[in-house]
């Protein structure tokens, strides 16, 4: 099985690895349990995710959707507290018994009115109709144009965002473990404040302070960072990337949108337009707040528990404006949320001058862990408004060029800048964090650790200056060079931040012939070679095999895994490429490259390129061409985590639109061909609310010319047992070529949305794929061999029989469905071919498999 574009991200496997070392903590003794329900004072209304803890240590739980709670403890404790939002925190004594109920009732804290007003048709039958909670709403929903905060025409205000990540609950062993004793002054540093019930330590914090501006008409919104500060791990992997990924992860939300994004899942907004239709609403009371303001608060929860919905309490302003002053809400824990265990979002809204209410406040918290009950990842995005102005215009010169400003300088603010201006001040654990990761950098031990865990990972071993790797080709075997050796390496920013080296030797025993590649990149820019925006210039020389046919993505093709392959795998091609180009990236994520390529390729294995007669014919050694290039590509608020060599992209809700043109020249370093290629590809990840999300690919592709059939398009094939995206995988390599194509992908992720409502197969947390792609295409009448002896005839096997065919009055196709989150790690499908069954060594059903992280 393949890595798929998410595994290579270090970062969520470095979590992984946490958890597991967390688990390890874990001991078991005799249990006291003590269960029971949290009611409101009424003794009627069940409060869900009150805090249940024990008052001095991290164990603790809450309550679920309908008051009810569990919770063990090893030893007799003095008491149990009950914390909620909005309500006076209770403490009770506990006995010595081993099975104990313990039912508490929760008063209000806010100060009541005397016009309180509970609805108790919990236990009648729920309907919209006549129902004063769902008038509220839907009077919510019809002002929210009019509260949304880019219905100003200006606006102008100052945010900081706070990040934060800790491991929850460290067990005691893992603390006193004698591998861990000298890290104590790490794990000295606990916060027992910030969430009640749990034991944090933290070990990632970043902050950003922006002044931020919005335009209405045209729309355009311009960020200038004032000040930003992180904790760095920059010599293991990409900072700025993994900052990109937990970001997305704690993407900015807006509870005016009908979808909210949460942990990379779409989840429906109470107040989307057809809310009333999945959610159940309860008024269940009416408040004034310290500064006098009436506000009725609104229960609302999901009708289906087991679908991506919401539940928690909305407040919503007495003023005519039918805004939301608060909210905090949660999902059901029945919803299919894979590591993230459990989240909560606490929204905060003040009055601006002109009496609307804007977002001043984003709370959001997540417990991330493999198991119930043990250590795990917590995480915290916190982002705040301050200096909060309305329809004060800039001039319409300020909004040109890029959207987000960040000077160099805006790294170098000191401690005494942050004091000033955070909005909100650090714990005594977060104030410590930053002094804390970078001494624990200094030393040995964890620099050893680290080279071990980037070795596994991302399969160099450093070397200073050098890392030599990746590890995973070092050994491989195929039909043509039998078993195959390979070491290789490549220059750190150490070595030059400016100039980058690559190279690496393989000997085939079968072939007895050596491969090798040596590459250098040159940086135009005062950066890391590969750090965006990129402006280099690259050349490289290769002399190594091929697959016609096989294109992958941050996989070497010489990858250990990729040598078990189906069926005939013996069409391969010896290669010799001198490449050079030059890569210009803009801020805005659009960017062009233009290149040189001399290519000879040279007939291997069962291949053969034979051109003429039978009698006539003869057999072509080798093919030469030169190619001029040119790619536009433009991605629109683009993310990626950056490694050495590769982007691995984050994906989000825009296209990305990659135009690729190709000349090739006759005579040019004997180039034997005059050709144009042009393609166009379209990606696009297409998010459906409770129904998942698809990735989308579109390809098209014209080649001009009378050409031989290698340098028409060969269509992308897969021949391993790993399930691939971009490639057809029940399609054999070199089975189809083209001149003109177009082709459609469509993988659907349903996120649960049907296991989900099956009871056995709920508890599995299974999700289920499905995916179709189609290729529709065909070779012109000049290009087809029959119809000229001068070109190349297509591929035959040992039989005599064709291999290679162009798409003719009918498309390829092929679905697939399939069962994703195993283990919370796999993904295997059972793919089966619809056309050309027809064909030699082609087979109609197939299992595919491949790793896949997702929340």
């Amino acid at each position: 099985m393949s890595w798929n574009k998410y595994h290579r991200n270090g970062v969520r496997i470095f979590a992984v690895i946490l958890l597991l070392i967390c688990r390890a903590g874990i001991s078991f003794a005799q249990e006291i349990v003590v269960k029971g329900t949290v009611v409101e004072v009424d003794g009627k209304t069940p409060l869900p995710f009150v805090n249940v803890f024990i008052p001095g240590t991290s164990t603790g739980t809450q309550t679920d959707a309908n008051g009810k709670y569990t919770i063990r403890m090893t030893t007799a404790r003095d008491s149990l507290r009950f914390a909620y939002l909005g309500y006076k925190t209770v403490t009770l004594g506990v006995s010595d018994a081993p099975q104990q109920v313990m039912n508490v009732r929760l008063q209000t804290a806010a100060r009541s009115l005397s016009e309180v007003v509970v609805k108790a048709g919990k236990k009648e039958r729920y309907r919209n109709k006549d129902n004063p909670a769902v008038e509220l709403i839907r009077l919510v929903i019809d002002h929210k144009a009019s509260n949304r905060i880019d219905h100003y025409d200006y606006l102008r205000y100052n945010q900081y965002e706070k990040l934060e990540f800790a491991l929850s609950n460290l067990s005691e062993k893992v603390k006193n473990n004698r591998l861990t004793r000298k890290y104590k002054f790490i794990f000295d540093n606990q916060d027992t404040t910030k969430m009640e019930g749990k034991s944090l330590l933290p070990i990632y914090l970043e902050e950003t302070l922006s002044d931020v501006y919005y335009r209405r008409n045209p729309e355009k919104k311009k960020t200038i960072v004032k000040a930003d500060k992180k904790v760095s791990f920059e010599e293991y992997i990409d900072n700025q990337g993994m900052s990109a990924y937990l970001n997305h992860i704690y993407q900015n939300i807006d509870i005016y949108d009908n979808n909210m994004m949460l942990f990379t899942n779409q989840f429906l907004s109470p107040i989307a337009n057809s809310a009333p239709t999945f959610y159940k609403y309860f008024i269940t009371d009416t408040i004034t707040t310290d500064t006098q303001e009436k506000l009725i608060v609104l229960d609302f929860m999901p009708r289906n528990k087991a679908d991506f919905l919401l539940q928690g309490k909305l407040y919503i302003t007495l003023d005519g404006n039918y805004g939301i002053q608060k909210a905090d809400f949660t999902a059901n824990k029945e919803v299919n949320l894979n590591w993230v265990r459990e989240f909560r979002v606490f929204l905060d809204f003040d009055k601006s001058k002109d009496g609307k209410y804007y977002m001043s406040k984003t709370t959001m918290q997540a417990d991330f862990g493999i198991f119930k009950g043990r250590g795990g990842i917590f995480g915290e995005r916190t982002v705040s408004v301050k200096d909060f102005v309305i329809n004060e215009p800039q001039p319409d010169d300020f909004y040109k060029g890029p959207a987000l400003v960040k000077p160099e300088s805006a790294g170098l603010a000191g401690d005494s800048f942050w004091v000033a201006n955070r909005h909100d001040s650090l714990t005594v654990a977060e104030s410590k964090v930053y002094a804390n990761i970078d001494s624990l950098q200094h030393m040995r031990s964890f620099r050893r650790t680290m080279d071990i865990a980037t070795l596994l990972l991302a399969g160099y071993k450093g070397f200073g200056p050098v890392e030599v790797g990746p590890v995973n080709t070092f050994y491989s075997f195929n039909p043509v060079e039998g078993f195959r050796l390979r070491l290789g390496g490549r220059t750190t920013p150490k070595f030059n931040k400016n100039i980058y080296l690559e190279t690496y030797a393989a000997y085939g025993f079968k072939d007895e012939k050596w491969k090798y590649y040596l590459g250098g990149t040159y940086s135009f820019t005062n950066r890391a070679q590969f750090e965006f925006p990129v402006r280099a210039l690259r050349a490289n020389f290769q002399r190594d095999t091929k697959i016609p046919g096989q294109e992958l993505q941050f996989v070497q093709e010489d990858n250990f895994l990729l040598s078990f392959k189906r069926g005939d795998n013996n069409k391969w091609l010896y290669n010799d490429i001198y490449n050079v180009d030059y890569l210009h990236e803009f801020n805005n994520h659009a960017s062009f490259k233009v290149g040189f390529k001399n290519w000879k390729q040279q007939p291997a294995g069962g291949l053969t390129y034979f051109k003429g007669g039978p009698v006539t014919g003869l057999n072509v050694p080798a093919l030469t061409t030169s190619e001029l290039s040119l790619e536009l590509r433009w991605a629109p608020h683009e993310q990626f985590y950056q490694g050495k060599v590769y982007r691995i992209p984050i994906p989000n809700k825009y296209p990305i639109f990659t135009l690729r043109g190709i000349a090739g020249v006759k005579g040019l370093f004997g180039g034997e061909y005059n050709y144009q290629n042009l393609t166009l590809n379209i990606y696009k990840m297409a998010y459906l609310s409770q129904l998942g999300f698809s990735e989308i690919v579109l390809e098209g592709g014209y080649v001009f010319g009378k050409l031989p059939f290698p340098l028409l398009t060969i269509h992308r094939a897969n021949q391993s047992y790993s399930y691939q995206l971009q490639s057809y995988n029940m399609m054999n390599f070199l089975e189809f070529v083209s001149d003109h194509y177009v082709g459609l992908n469509i993988d659907h992720n349903f996120n649960g949305f049907i296991f989900n409502k099956v009871p056995l197969l709920k508890k599995l947390k299974l999700r289920e794929v499905a995916a179709v792609k189609v290729l529709y295409g065909g070779v012109r009448p000049e290009n087809r061999p029959e119809n000229d002896p001068s070109l190349y005839k297509f591929p035959v096997d040992e039989h005599g029989f064709t291999t290679t065919f162009s798409l003719d009055k009918k498309p390829y196709i092929e679905g697939s469905i399939g069962i994703a989150n195993i283990f919370k790690l796999f993904r295997i499908d059972l793919v089966k071919r619809f056309s050309y069954l027809e064909h030699p060594g082609v087979s109609e059903y197939g299992i595919r498999g491949r790793f896949k992280l997702d929340f």
